[in-house]
């Protein structure tokens, strides 16, 4: 299971009704339980490709990073991979990283969306993450851009 912060449960419950029909077509269950805040993700016993369950638990770690549902519903092809770089740990010092970070998304995200273009990725700054979805290389660009921006 995978737990969402509260400000995402309505967007959450307007979107399931598509998640669910998407992860049906692979013959994958899935559940929202809004009482203790999680998502959850399981095979049944229609399941025939067993690498989807995978891509269903990314589906879901994404839906509660905040990435909009028809985007975050694209890592189910099986040529979209997801990453989830933890950038707060590497600056100690609090205003440097938010200047950093600030560097990283540019004036407007336009940094950002040179950076998506260039690596045909999907990005998204938020608090001390950062998500990206795309093809293996480009995840790879986007990390090392990340990381030497951060240090």
């Amino acid at each position: 299971a995978t737990l969402f912060p509260k400000y995402r449960e309505k967007y959450l419950r307007e979107v399931w009704p598509l998640v669910t029909r998407s992860l049906d077509k692979y013959k994958i269950a899935c559940e929202l339980n809004l009482v203790e805040g999680s998502m959850t993700v399981r095979t049944t016993k229609k399941t025939s490709d067993p690498y989807i369950i995978l891509k269903a638990r990314d589906l879901i770690k994404l839906l509660a990073r905040s990435i909009p549902a028809p985007q975050a519903l694209k890592i189910l092809n099986d040529d979209y991979h997801c990453d989830i770089l933890k950038i707060g740990g590497l600056v100690r010092n609090k205003e440097r990283f938010v200047k950093r970070r600030q560097r990283l998304i540019g004036p407007d995200g336009a940094t950002l969306k040179a950076l998506e273009l260039l690596t045909q990725c999907y990005i998204l700054v938020q608090g001390n993450t950062v998500s990206v979805m795309g093809s293996y290389k480009g995840i790879k660009q986007v990390r090392k851009v990340v990381l030497e921006c951060m240090n």
